[in-house]
Parts: C-alpha cells; sequence; structure tokens
C-alpha cells in the first residue's frame, strides 16, 4: 500500500498534529488531529483518521490510539485526551477516497 508524506497534494491531504512537544509522564494532554483545506464532496472527501502511537522501548508497537470516520457532512478533525508514560512518535494516517493515504509523525518527550 502506497502512504503518501508528501507531493503537490500534500497541502490539503496530510494530516496535522498539534500537541506539546513534552509533556509529564501520566499527565493529560490534548492532542488534535486534522486534516485543513479539504473538500467535503461525496466524490472527494477525507473518509477517515486514524492516530497511532509508537512507544519507546515497547515490544509491540504502534498502538491504535483512535479511528474516526466521516462523511461529506463532518469535517476531519479529531481531539483526544492522552496520557503517556513514556515518549515516542505520534503517527496519523488520514484517508482520501479520491488521492490515497496520508501520513504524519510528531516525536513527543515525555519527563
Amino acid at each position: 500500500m502506497l502512504i503518501y508524506t508528501e507531493g503537490e497534494k500534500t497541502s490539503n491531504h496530510k494530516p496535522r498534529i498539534e500537541c506539546p512537544d513534552s509533556v509529564k509522564a501520566g499527565e493529560e494532554f490534548e492532542l488534535r488531529i486534522y486534516v485543513e483545506g479539504h473538500p467535503n464532496k461525496p466524490e472527494h472527501s477525507i473518509r477517515w483518521i486514524e492516530v497511532y502511537f509508537e512507544e519507546e522501548g515497547r515490544d509491540f508497537n504502534p498502538v491504535m490510539l483512535a479511528r474516526s470516520a466521516f462523511s461529506e457532512f463532518a469535517s476531519p478533525d479529531v481531539k483526544l485526551k492522552v496520557k503517556l508514560e513514556k515518549g515516542g512518535k505520534i503517527v496519523a494516517l488520514a484517508y482520501c477516497n479520491k488521492h490515497g493515504l496520508w501520513e504524519s509523525e510528531k516525536n513527543i518527550n515525555i519527563s
């Protein structure tokens, strides 16, 4: 399966990840994943977003944090409350029914 991370459609297909760069272990924080500026029409829309966490030192990665499905009536925007004990990488996937699967990553440090 081909996953896009760059290209001419990046600006309105690649999921954006908003969260602090660093948090305290066990402290709840908000994680937002969204796709901005994408049309929401039956023939061309973001159909789902999946969010994963690849924890440092974990034998079995990644761990799915959430999956949200969307219709043409909903904006592809997900907010989660998350608590982590170890650092790692947030990975977001967004699926466009016309242009395929797009991925973004962001490292998060735990103090």
